[in-house]
């Protein structure tokens, strides 16, 4: 079954859509996508099954270069709340950062082998692609793994995945941040994703939660499940936050531990509004269309503390325009959620496009235009056109750059003062 409307945009997208599909293909709600695709309406083009077809992420637009480091975590005063035998949580971080000195050294891929076995089925799955058509180890990022850190002093910005997604699936985003003068830290919620794989080999997947995911169906406990599930989130990103003076003096010295800001997409947006709540070590917070209640329909029933009553820091909601998209007089949560906040806020919302606009389905898929039906890509990525200038991706980097800037750089732009912007967004304040 997969998540329908809203819940597309919430964590329950991901448990709903977990109990009917085998656990490697339990990820969160890119059962619809977002983004950039001039497609024809007609589900009537050929097939072609070329297999492995490699994938090619755009590249970052920033002034620095920027290297990839990875970190496994450990807390050992926290049992695994999905495997309660395991008596420590384990968490893996990939840190996106500029560099320095990266000529014709190789760049890192995008999934490891390991992790791509497992996340390909998923997002097959949920974009309803042919078994196969696509390699998904061999996507690369433009990252050199533990490259020289560029000289200065950064701030420093959390990324959240959707639930059930893996860290990874946002590296577009991600690496343009970091080449626009930022250290940007991506979280694997262990036990979540398909599989987070950790330095000696080992690979944890998501049977256990599924099959707490299930249990909660069955038992009308959703809401609970739902709770649970934001607050071992918000545990983790706070174990980052206190981890982050311990990474090794070649990253720590470049970061500046005063300014942080976080961002996620779906149930990692309701993660980053959740943590800042909780955390006042981010001073500003992005979601990306994620509900802001523990609900698999927003209802009201089951409100977030974030939701009723606010921030008192900056805080952006970006939403898609599908019909199952975000903005405040669409989604009801986001509705309390502004008329409650205390801190600067805005509301954009990127035309012609679906809930996975905000991952890299929205980069990726369109180069598999003529290889599946396009009715399958519209129903993925939108109908955005990927060959304009100012795409749906290029978008998404100049709003997020904006944001941070704005609140942890002081360099405003005003691109989200609103009015005409020249991308493809709709801004409210």
């Amino acid at each position: 079954m997969r998540a329908s409307r809203l819940a597309a945009a919430s964590l329950a997208g991901f448990v709903i859509a977990g109990v009917a599909v085998p656990t490697a293909v339990a990820a969160d709600a890119p059962a619809r996508a977002a983004g950039p695709a001039a497609l024809a309406a007609s589900s009537t083009a050929t097939v072609h099954t070329v297999q492995g077809l490699s994938l090619r992420l755009p590249a970052p637009q920033g002034r620095y270069a920027t290297g990839e480091s990875t970190f496994r975590l450990v807390d050992d005063k926290r049992a695994d709340p999905w495997v309660p035998t395991q008596p420590y949580r384990e968490l893996m971080i990939s840190v996106f950062y500029p560099a320095s000195h990266t000529g014709h050294h190789a760049t890192t891929n995008q999934f490891p082998k390991a992790v791509a076995d497992a996340v390909g089925p998923a997002l097959e799955g949920n974009f309803e692609l042919p078994p196969g058509l696509v390699d998904w180890a061999a996507t690369r990022t433009h990252s050199v793994a533990d490259a020289p850190m560029a000289e200065g002093r950064f701030p420093v910005v959390l990324y959240s995945p959707g639930a059930g997604d893996a860290r990874d699936w946002n590296v577009s985003l991600v690496e343009d941040l970091a080449s626009r003068g930022y250290v940007v830290v991506t979280i694997d919620h262990t036990g979540e994703g398909p599989a987070v794989q950790f330095p000696d080999g080992h690979v944890v997947g998501n049977g256990p939660l599924m099959d707490l995911a299930g249990q909660a169906v069955r038992n009308g406990t959703m809401a609970q499940f739902l709770e649970n599930l934001v607050k071992v989130r918000v545990a983790d990103t706070r174990l980052v936050l206190d981890r982050l003076a311990t990474l090794p003096h070649r990253l720590t010295a470049g970061m500046d531990l005063t300014r942080i800001g976080m961002f996620g997409q779906s149930g990692g947006g309701f993660t980053a509004a959740s943590t800042m709540f909780a955390d006042p070590r981010i001073k500003a917070g992005i979601n990306m269309d994620g509900t802001m209640e523990y609900a698999s329909e927003a209802d009201g029933r089951h409100p977030s503390e974030v939701e009723q009553l606010g921030l008192d820091r900056p805080f952006l909601l970006m939403g898609s325009s599908g019909a199952g998209g975000s903005d405040v007089h669409r989604e009801l949560s986001w509705a309390t959620f502004w008329q409650h906040q205390r801190g600067w806020k805005a509301d954009v919302t990127l035309q012609q496009s679906e809930h996975a606009s905000y991952t890299d389905a929205e980069a990726l898929l369109p180069q598999l235009a003529g290889r599946v039906p396009d009715a399958t890509l519209i129903k993925a990525i939108g109908t955005a056109d990927p060959k304009q200038a100012r795409t749906g991706v290029t978008a998404d980097r100049a709003v997020v750059a904006s944001f941070f800037n704005r609140f942890l750089k002081g360099h405003d732009d005003h691109l989200l003062d609103g009015g005409q912007t020249g991308y493809p967004i709709s801004v409210e304040r």
